[in-house]
């Protein structure tokens, strides 16, 4: 285990982005409070992962907010082998409702949980002091409640993922986990209420949707020469190259693009006027690239002149998602297979993860560049690039599943497929918005307003306040 060095945000900094009065009620009303029901306590946040990751990247948002009104926040990575990620796999997918690999959910594997746990708690143990709550973040770290609890610990156990009608697949799976939580949570959060399991009492249970950092290299502004130079200079888009394209990260300093991204495809780059759809995921089964792929390839790609990029983080450097690689080769094939004339508009793009601010810096001009984003997932808790594409102004093309059809109300500030499998409707909505340009830029104004209203910041922090005092109310009682 190891901890994550992290740095206060000043509420100003958001002063251009969120509106006055609700900048005044954080620092004037909420800020305070939570300072003085603290009492110098310490909120420590665990997860699986630093970077690549949905959850790595809120956790970048919102902990360096609370740092910013004063309570003491950390942040620890929980540390595991290539069978305890494969295992968490197994288990991200269940909760999804499908099957994964063939691998069980029993006792072996509840061994192998505990024993990661067990080779991280004394790093974790170590930093808490008296009065402090600990956030653990997705089934990863779920053998960790019991050992804290063990220790008088209050524990707050946040899911990001799930589904809104159960199966035999997510029963299993939250049976699996009902062994290592119940009874030693104090708060469980989720995104939508329909993905806690039935054992979660009622007054124990929090939603709070996530929310992306609007300053952050991945949200930023940015000039149109900075992201047709970085585009160019990684190789995705046809160019000049690099020149003076930079951006400005978190400690504010501005820094040039360097990446170069690694890319398959067939002939060179498109040129940049070329209309792009875009999407942006890790290469996960349930974010259904290939099927995206599909639907571009068979309704889109005889029909309009636009080309479609999948883009995703190097696989290499995605510790905890061990199936990343097997995706990748995959959708590789599947575009081998296709006509020449269609792979050509086709371009599979990794990103490097070495540095992840200049990363989220070119998917933010990525997306930027892009006429139209999409999410053509089978199963998703909460679409953050969906909202990440909203607050860029961008119409989204995506599958109503989970936490999507809460983030965009469907014709006004984006597009909805009902059913995520159904690849004729999602050619026919791209093709839809590509051809009228009026539609895009209404959309996409909206998309943005809501982002603004419901998934900046500072919308959740008092949610998570009331998360971890109850949290120590339960454990004292």
């Amino acid at each position: 285990m190891f901890e994550v060095n992290m740095k206060p945000r000043r509420l100003a900094d958001l002063a251009s982005v969120v509106p006055p009065d609700r900048l005044d009620r954080l620092e004037n009303r909420v800020g305070p409070g939570m300072r003085e029901q603290m009492d110098g306590a310490q909120i420590i946040n665990v997860n699986s992962t630093a970077s690549g990751g949905g959850v790595a990247e809120m956790l970048h948002v919102l902990l360096p907010l609370t740092l910013g009104v004063g309570l003491n926040t950390r942040w620890f990575v929980l540390e595991g082998d290539p069978e305890f990620f494969t295992l968490t796999k197994r288990l991200h997918h269940r909760l999804h409702g499908n099957k994964g690999d063939d691998g069980h959910l029993g006792e072996q594997e509840a061994a192998v949980m505990q024993r990661v746990a067990e080779a991280n708690f004394p790093t974790l143990l170590a930093a808490i002091t008296p009065g402090d709550v600990v956030i653990l973040h997705d089934p990863q770290t779920a053998p960790l409640a019991g050992m804290l609890a063990a220790h008088g610990v209050p524990v707050v156990w946040r899911c990001h993922v799930g589904v809104d009608h159960d199966n035999l697949y997510t029963e299993e799976a939250w049976e699996f986990l009902r062994q290592f939580l119940y009874g030693n949570v104090g708060e469980y959060v989720f995104t939508r209420p329909s993905y806690a399991p039935d054992w979660v009492a009622p007054d124990r249970l929090r939603i709070i949707k996530p929310s992306i950092d609007p300053l952050a290299p991945k949200n930023e502004e940015l000039s149109e020469a900075d992201i047709l130079g970085a585009l160019s200079g990684s190789g995705i888009i046809a160019g000049p190259g690099f020149g003076d394209a930079g951006f400005v990260r978190a400690d504010g300093t501005r820094s040039p693009f360097t990446i170069q991204a690694d890319i398959v495809r067939e002939g060179g780059p498109p040129p940049a006027d070329t209309p792009l759809v875009v999407q942006v995921s890790r290469w996960d089964p349930l974010k259904d690239m290939a099927g995206g792929m599909q639907a571009f390839a068979e309704h889109v790609a005889d029909r309009t002149d636009a080309h479609l990029m999948l883009v995703g983080p190097s696989t290499a450097q995605v510790s905890d998602d061990p199936e990343g690689q097997s995706v990748l080769e995959g959708i590789e094939a599947q575009w081998r297979a296709l006509p020449q004339d269609v792979r050509e508009r086709i371009h599979l793009v990794s990103l490097p993860m070495d540095d992840p601010e200049q990363n989220g810096a070119l998917v933010n001009a990525i997306q930027r560049h892009a006429e139209i984003v999409a999410q053509k997932s089978l199963a998703e808790g909460f679409g953050l690039t969906v909202t990440e594409a909203m607050y860029k102004a961008k119409p989204v093309v995506a599958s109503a599943v989970g936490g999507i059809s809460d983030q965009i109300d469907d014709q006004v500030s984006g597009v909805l497929v009902a059913d995520p499998r159904d690849l004729e409707a999602f050619g026919r909505a791209v093709v839809g918005l590509l051809r009228d340009p009026d539609v895009r830029e209404r959309i996409g104004a909206a998309a943005h307003r809501r982002v603004v209203d419901v998934y900046l910041p500072d919308t959740s922090l008092d949610l998570w306040n009331e998360a971890v005092l109850s949290a120590i109310r339960h454990t004292r009682t």
